[in-house]
């Protein structure tokens, strides 16, 4: 089972077409809900790096912060999809 984490803001349309393929490819992860302010996202900063929103952390397959929700998208389908080589 992944252990995928992504860290999300409330409403934010990036985050949404992240998650839409997170629940196309039925993965589960755990969620964190960052404040709207930049300013006070330092959990989403420490782990990426900057603090735009979406971020995936999958720590099975050594990633720490990925941003940019086509990079995820990507990423997810390339390795969790049916047709991704295990």
């Amino acid at each position: 089972m992944a252990n995928l984490e992504l860290y999300e803001l409330e409403g934010c349309p990036y985050c949404a077409k992240v998650k839409t393929k997170l629940d196309e490819l039925d993965l589960d992860y755990e969620s964190h809900m960052v404040p709207s302010s930049h300013s006070e996202r330092d959990e989403v900063e420490e782990v990426s790096g900057q603090t735009g929103v979406p971020v995936l952390v999958d720590e099975d397959n050594g990633v720490e912060g990925m941003p940019e929700s086509d990079d995820i998208v990507e990423y997810l389908e390339e390795n969790y999809s049916d047709g991704a080589s295990a």
